[in-house]
């Protein structure tokens, strides 16, 4: 098998002390898909960024050759690699928001590229614009020449990437995460379309990702990373048949775990009933409203005690507007019962009490915790308003309880401020914020979507732990079916704002009646 790049005993480090790659060794077999996987930190990133020399500026190669075309590319000068960038080897990034400029429109970025390294006409390079848009799946965008990135959702603006990084028929595609930031269903797409272009240009791919159920559809070689070195390399199918290190090992079962059933009372906690959420749209000088954005509609379902419902759909299904009808953060019609009280019937001063029994854990944890506040005063600062008469032997008393119950040393992180943990311990804290108030119901949205696999892992086990101690109701928001899969007792599938399939983990994964859900299992499993 013949090699596109040969990256031979590569080690970089930061400020010439924190060595982040350490002496790795990587063949890319040209024509196929290689994917380094590992968590963050674990140094694929950087180690593909090499390639191209766009390591940031206090990184340092410190030895190794990566050989392309018979040259070093590590020896080339700025406008030698100039020449290479976007042309023989592209990149697609992450996150397309940030890639893509704001102030151009698509065709002008996909042009630039064009004209950049090849002597052409800007009528051809036009031409060639809209031939792009059009293999990519963007025959809309192709048509209209002045569209900017924010007019497109997250998919469209992939493609839009996809785009321009084989705008010049590249010999090597990057792939940085390119689906991280997606919908499953979406994910499902942009990888389809990598795996066709592969096929119609005879490009070779190099997938980063930490996500191993991606890597296993679409690439032909893997190479494992921890801690800046290659632990396991091998063909994809020998890797998942057989992992030989202990923690590809953890990174494989981690991705079919399933839900440990835990005691729970036929009782219900919340019902729900009727549900609708709309938001109004207003137009003209008087800002009348002319129609509504149906974001719920008639939406029913029980909660009971111990029980974990999980709420499953893409981007603008309604998920998040769903939680915060029951928090009564939005307005809403419809009947939410929680112990028998009617929530939408309460008024606001009434509300309040009732706030310390449901509460919410967020998706980013270092966003939804305050930098100005040290742990103690982040976990306590619901004790304080909602128990303004607790005295400070009380409150030590359950901050500790609840810092033991999520696994954290009271006296060794009770001062430190959030950039201080991981993103792993940042969740546990936002966890123990929560339970310190004795909830009824947990809502969960997207709590493990920013951590990686490893860690996603032990703050399900935790949870899973935490409902079975405390007999708590969870309502877990999420789009990824495997994480869904090892909380959920019962899952709901929403589809614009409409409950498409409602019954237990079980019978949705064994046996799925609509094809949304059958494409959303497929995606993962």
């Amino acid at each position: 098998m013949e090699s596109i790049i040969s990256i031979k005993n590569l080690g970089i480090d930061f400020n010439n002390q924190n060595e982040v790659v350490k002496n790795i060794n990587i063949e890319i077999v040209k024509g196929k898909t290689t994917a380094i996987v590992g968590e963050s930190g674990s140094g694929k990133t950087v180690s593909a960024l090499s390639i191209l020399k766009l390591l940031p500026n206090n990184a340092n190669i410190k030895n190794g050759e990566i050989i392309f075309n018979n040259q070093n590319i590590l020896s080339l000068s700025d406008n030698q690699i100039r020449n290479i960038r976007g042309n023989k080897i592209a990149t697609i990034f992450q996150e397309p928001m940030t890639s893509l400029n704001p102030l151009h429109t698509i065709n002008r970025q996909i042009e630039e590229i064009i004209l950049t390294h090849n002597k052409t006409e800007k009528i051809n390079a036009k031409e060639k614009v809209k031939k792009l848009l059009n293999e990519v799946g963007l025959e809309e965008i192709a048509k209209r020449p002045k569209v900017y990135p924010y007019e497109l959702s997250g998919g469209q603006r992939q493609r839009a990437m996809i785009a321009m990084s084989i705008a010049n028929k590249p010999d090597l595609l990057i792939a940085d995460e390119p689906t991280t930031a997606l919908d499953v269903t979406i994910q499902m797409q942009i990888l389809d379309l990598l795996s066709q272009l592969q096929k119609k240009l005879g490009m070779t791919l190099l997938f980063i990702s930490h996500d191993l159920s991606v890597v296993k559809k679409i690439s032909d070689y893997v190479y494992v990373m921890k801690e800046g070195k290659i632990i396991e390399n091998g063909s994809t199918s020998e890797v998942f048949k057989n992992p030989t290190h202990i923690y590809t090992k953890e990174l494989i079962t981690s991705q079919s775990n399933k839900k440990i059933k835990v005691k729970k009372l036929e009782k219900t906690v919340l019902k729900i009933e009727k549900l609708n959420v709309w938001y109004p749209i207003k137009k003209g000088l008087l800002k009348r409203t002319v129609d509504y954005v149906k974001a719920i509609k008639n939406v029913s379902f029980n909660l009971n005690i111990g029980e974990s419902i999980g709420v499953v759909g893409e981007s603008g299904s309604g998920k998040t507007s769903l939680i915060l009808a029951i928090l009564r953060l939005i307005e809403s019609s419809g009947d939410i019962y929680f112990k028998n009280i009617n929530i939408n019937k309460l008024k606001s001063n009434q509300i309040l009490n009732l706030r310390k029994e449901i509460q919410i854990v967020f998706q980013d944890p270092f966003s939804s915790l305050s930098p100005r506040m040290n742990v103690e005063e982040i976990i306590c600062e619901g004790l304080r308003v909602h128990y303004p008469n607790i005295s400070i032997e009380n409150r030590i008393t359950k901050l500790k309880n609840v810092l033991n119950k999520v696994g954290l040393n009271y006296s060794e992180c009770i001062e430190k401020y959030p950039h201080e943990f991981s993103g792993g311990q940042r969740q546990r804290i936002a966890i123990a914020r929560a339970l310190i108030l004795e909830p009824k119901i947990l809502i969960l949205d997207e709590p493990t979507s920013a951590l990686d696999i490893t860690i996603q892992n032990q703050i399900i086990n935790l949870l899973n732990k935490l409902q079975s101690e405390l007999l708590l109701s969870y309502i877990f928001i999420s789009h990824d079916m495997k994480v869904i899969r090892s909380v959920a007792d019962k899952i709901i599938v929403l589809r614009k704002g409409v409950i498409i399939e409602e019954s237990s983990s079980e019978n949705i994964f064994n046996n799925p009646q609509s094809e949304y859900t059958k494409n959303l299992i497929k995606a993962v499993l």
